[in-house]
């Protein structure tokens, strides 16, 4: 696998238009999707699972134990070896900037490139659905990226990776600085869009949200992935 740093190449950039709708033992749910056979890092131990359309993942573990590095290796923006393939595509013969918008990745602490927040959206007009959806006034558009609170960056960001139409969302606790209304806001968005064919894998620390977001759990713990049975019955919503 050669692999391929985006240089100049910013994460979950902009879109003319909206979306609307080893270590560890392979498995998967449905028809896969995203397929990853024994992906490492010189931390990461060989990793191997699949995640299907209109599935969720959720990812848990201590802090450091690894879970953003997995998220980015398989974004291919850290040094990785392994097989990386999108509905049988291998992740190889994808451009890098290409790959990275079928394979969003929205870090927990994102990016900001230009003076305002509306720079950052090819089609404000067709983002307003999902700005106005997660709280934000229309006139947010001409807001500078300095007046925004954390919390305010990670919607704002998650919108942005959505303007782009992603196949799959790689999400690294993407609540994690919000209150409780705009959890429920978020989680209700990615939850439909889930619904209509995303694909999600979701760094969570709380145990409730991941109950909540996903049917599936992977733990990261010492350099390792495995998947484990979750505490909540495999048909919870």
């Amino acid at each position: 696998m050669e692999w391929r740093r985006a240089e100049g190449d910013p994460l979950n950039g902009v879109a003319a238009t909206a979306a609307v709708e080893g270590g560890l033992a392979a498995f998967q749910t449905g028809v896969p999707m995203l397929q990853v056979r024994d992906l490492r890092t010189n931390i990461l131990k060989p990793a191997s699972f699949s995640l299907s359309a209109r599935e969720c993942i959720a990812v848990r573990g201590p802090s450091g134990a690894g879970k953003t590095l997995l998220l980015r290796a398989i974004a291919d923006l850290d040094p990785n070896e392994g097989l990386v393939t999108l509905n049988g595509r291998d992740r190889s013969t994808i451009a890098g900037p290409e790959w990275r918008r079928l394979v969003g990745y929205v870090p927990a602490e994102p990016g900001w490139w230009a003076d305002t927040v509306g720079e950052h959206f090819g089609e404000w007009t067709a983002a307003l659905a999902f700005v106005t959806g997660l709280g934000f006034p229309e006139e947010t558009k001409a807001w500078p990226i300095t007046r925004l609170s954390t919390g305010e960056r990670l919607r704002l960001a998650l919108i942005r990776a959505l303007m782009v139409r992603p196949k799959v969302l790689l999400l690294d606790e993407p609540t994690a600085a919000l209150d409780a209304a705009s959890v429920a806001a978020v989680e209700s968005l990615i939850g439909t869009q889930i619904r209509v064919g995303l694909a999600v894998l979701w760094v969570t620390h709380d145990a409730q949200q991941a109950k909540r977001v996903a049917r599936r759990l992977l733990v990261v713990g010492g350099g390792q992935i495995r998947e484990e049975v979750p505490e909540w019955p495999a048909t919870s919503p």
